[in-house]
């Protein structure tokens, strides 16, 4: 199985790679996927450039086996849709399970995704999930989890998509918006994301006040 991991990575971190490690060997992944998108539907569009952030996720990346770059969205510009990323995915890789990982406040919003149904049919769902974070309370997700949700690796390979996986993943309170208001700052934001991430960040003078202005 394939883990497929997106979002905008502005800038990718440890609680990126520490979590997306903990679904790799927990569930047995072959590989996990990072795919940073191009323009974002849900959220405030990035602030860091589409291949600056490509490079960050590459950095970030090498050290761990397994940790690969698709870069896919980047590629296709626009906005990024996971429909169309899984499809993309699935004629390329056609005998592969697909597992595409999500945290679980993306996953309490998934019936609003773009084409979410088709989604499952390409796709398995495994939710990171951390201790203490509640789940979903729309009421179309309940009918989801109820008719999909499986407890274990084994029962998320028995079918090649549709089921949905709660993982466990360690609790690191680390986010990509605390990271740029520390740099806005000024501040140093050493030990929440690997080094040479934050050097190619100093480098391009990325999220500094005098670079950016932090989103509303």
């Amino acid at each position: 199985m394939i883990g497929v991991f997106g979002g905008t990575f502005d800038p990718v971190h440890f609680g990126h790679l520490r979590t997306a490690l903990d679904v790799m060997q927990g569930v047995g992944l072959e590989e996990v996927r990072f795919t940073p998108l191009h323009g974002a539907v849900h959220r405030d569009q990035p602030q860091a450039p589409a291949e600056l952030r490509l490079e960050m996720v590459r950095l970030a990346v090498r050290p761990q086996a397994g940790f690969v770059v698709d870069d896919r969205e980047i590629r296709r510009a626009g906005d990024s849709y996971t429909v169309d990323t899984l499809a993309s995915l699935r004629r390329e890789l056609p005998q592969r399970r697909l597992c595409l990982l999500l945290g679980m406040d993306a996953f309490s919003g998934f019936a609003d995704w773009h084409r979410p149904d088709e989604i499952l049919k390409l796709a398995h769902l495994i939710v990171m999930h951390r201790p203490g974070e509640a789940g979903p309370g729309d009421p179309r997700m309940k009918l989801l989890i109820d008719g999909s949700l499986v407890s274990s690796a084994d029962q998320l390979m028995a079918k090649d998509h549709g089921s949905i996986l709660l993982h466990p993943v360690t609790q690191l309170d680390i986010s990509a918006s605390q990271i740029r208001k520390l740099l806005a700052k000024g501040r140093t934001a050493r030990f929440l994301l690997p080094e040479a991430v934050l050097q190619l960040i100093e480098k391009n003078g990325l999220y500094s006040a005098y670079h950016t202005k932090e989103p509303q």
